[in-house]
């Protein structure tokens, strides 16, 4: 696909508007499908967006006239809501709507007609007002769909209460085709990827989308409750900053800016997000959320905004010489190399600080990555030379290069994720400092590991300046899917301060419930991804309080 850069700047809402709807004057008159679901997003007190695709089953190419119905489930009188749109290929036939004037921390069904066919039901709610007994959030994120059965979200579509789901990132993949990521997997061959290549135009990423909407566990999660989402890198492409990313090759793929415009046209076509405003594409990834007098919940954009390029150990650090490693960490350490712009650091401070002076018992960052210092770990050190061997001795011939290499890195003290926040540690400490007097609890995601951790302003000793529940991976694999035979969780806690528990392997979510006593983290997994028949189970639990005047207390397992 040629896009030029005026086009790439329009879609990214710097330029001119794409229509809200459909400006094709010819009707479609043929069988319709709600082959996608329902979904809910973005609730506040009195608003939230509503959203679905109509599926043309002939072909394509007229707009697709459609009513929407939102009813309270208490049935109380007033406050049902209908209203009708337009949707077409503009916008690849799907349809959002904004509903506006509704009670503060309702229950609601919803359903969408089109063509005389009825969509499925979905349930959301807008958020409490006033005094909060708790509040219960399913934290997701990592669905790579050739590898395993999406039990994890429907799981969540199977809890007993969840007021909200967030997603922190990766809810599609950008590969495709033979022998791309996920494509060893025992059930991949009934969910290869759909373009079977790489996605890079605007129709790849609207069918990849498409893909993972189809299927029937996340159709599930997203009925059941309202999602509030974020993208992290694969929504464009894996490792993605301001300027590029690491799966993006100019030569072959095109323009940078062209490719990251696209992939957020159809994010925000497909996602149950609130349409952003003129030229606030990326910013409106951030924004707020407050549930009562309880929580507030601030999202952060730490990709494709603000973010520096990522060091790398291969590029920047050719030898471990004293100068060499004098270079890599003034590079690491250099104030300017920022995850976020001045204008959302001062956001985020403003957030937290009104949070704080409403009275409210927590800020909860919804983050993409994972915030903890996690520095390598020694696998020999840990376990002893004979030891690792035996237990590498049945893994792929390739796994032994990387073990060294993080064994010659681990006495350097060096960090394990320069994607992460660890390849960020200043802009990581001005995030810190806009954290005094708050109560915070950070959820991250992108690792495709399970994490308790607890965060200090400094390496060794300093305060205690919030804890940190990280969610594994829907499906996606992690480290000890790999290194099957080696004990990883217990050799990065044992090895870093700041962890309190790791499971690198396991699948699922977590279970965040809130009240002003206590917070108590749930890590849920669920037994395999490779058959649709599962169990969910409790890996571990944590809980944290908050400290009057601002703080958290250490974590305690339950």
């Amino acid at each position: 696909m040629k896009l030029d850069r005026r086009r790439a700047l329009a879609l990214l809402g710097l330029g001119a508007a794409a229509p809200a709807v459909s400006a094709n004057a010819a009707a479609y008159a043929g069988k319709v499908a709600f082959n996608h679901g329902v979904a809910s997003g973005d609730p506040t007190q009195d608003r939230v967006i509503l959203w679905t695709r109509i599926t043309p089953l002939a072909a394509p190419g007229g707009d697709i006239a459609y009513k929407w119905r939102l009813n309270p489930v208490d049935r109380r009188a007033g406050g049902a809501k209908s209203g009708e749109g337009i949707t077409g290929p503009d916008r690849d036939y799907t349809a959002k709507v904004d509903v506006t004037g509704l009670e503060a921390g309702r229950a609601y069904t919803f359903e969408f007609e089109a063509l005389g066919v009825t969509s499925p039901t979905g349930r959301t709610a807008t958020l409490p007002a006033g005094s909060v007994e708790d509040v219960v959030l399913a934290v997701a994120s990592c669905s790579l769909y050739p590898n395993g059965y999406f039990n994890a979200y429907q799981a969540i579509a199977d809890l007993p209460r969840v007021d909200a789901v967030l997603h922190l990132g990766d809810y599609i993949y950008e590969y495709g085709g033979p022998g791309s990521y996920g494509m060893d997997s025992p059930v991949a061959g009934e969910r290869p990827h759909d373009p079977p290549h790489e996605i890079v135009t605007l129709a790849d990423y609207r069918r990849r989308h498409a893909q993972y909407k189809s299927d029937p566990a996340l159709q599930a999660a997203h009925a059941r409750a309202p999602w509030i989402v974020a993208w992290d890198d694969h929504e464009t492409a894996n490792n993605s900053f301001l300027g590029g990313a690491e799966n993006h090759s100019p030569e072959t793929e095109g323009d940078w800016t062209a490719r990251k415009a696209v992939a957020l046209k159809a994010y925000y076509e497909w996602m149950p997000i609130r349409e952003p405003a003129q030229g606030k594409t990326l910013d409106a990834a951030w924004r707020s959320f407050h549930f009562g007098d309880l929580a507030s919940l601030i999202m952060l954009e730490t990709r494709l905004s603000a973010r520096d390029h990522q060091l790398d150990y291969s590029e920047d650090l050719k030898g471990t010489s004293p100068e060499e490693l004098a270079a890599f960490r003034a590079k690491l350490a250099d104030p300017s190399r920022k995850m976020m712009g001045e204008a959302q650091h001062a956001w985020v401070a403003a957030e937290v600080k009104r949070s704080v002076a409403a009275g409210h018992a927590w800020q909860i960052l919804g983050n993409q990555v994972v915030m903890a210092r996690v520095n390598i770990a020694s696998f020999s050190k840990a376990m002893g030379k004979e030891a690792l061997d035996k237990a590498l001795a049945g893994l792929p011939d390739s796994v032994r290069p990387r073990i060294a290499q993080m064994d010659a890195l681990a006495p350097l003290n060096m960090p394990y994720g320069l994607d992460m926040w660890d390849g960020y540690p200043v802009d990581r400490q001005r995030l810190y400092e806009n954290l005094a007097g708050a109560n915070p609890i950070v959820v991250s995601g992108d690792s495709h590991a399970f994490w308790a951790n607890e965060l200090y302003d400094a390496p060794d000793g300093g305060r205690l300046v919030a804890v940190e529940f990280g969610t594994t991976g829907i499906t996606s694999p992690g480290g000890g899917d790999y290194l099957t035979t080696v004990p990883l969780g217990e050799i990065y806690a044992e090895a870093n301060r700041e962890i309190v528990y790791t499971n690198q392997a396991a699948k699922g979510f977590v279970l965040l419930t809130l009240n002003r006593q206590e917070a108590r983290g749930e890590l849920k997994k669920v037994s395999t991804i490779k058959e649709r028949t599962f169990e969910t189970l409790t890996d571990k639990a944590f809980r944290v309080t908050p400290v009057a005047g601002g703080g958290v207390s250490p974590l305690s397992e339950v």
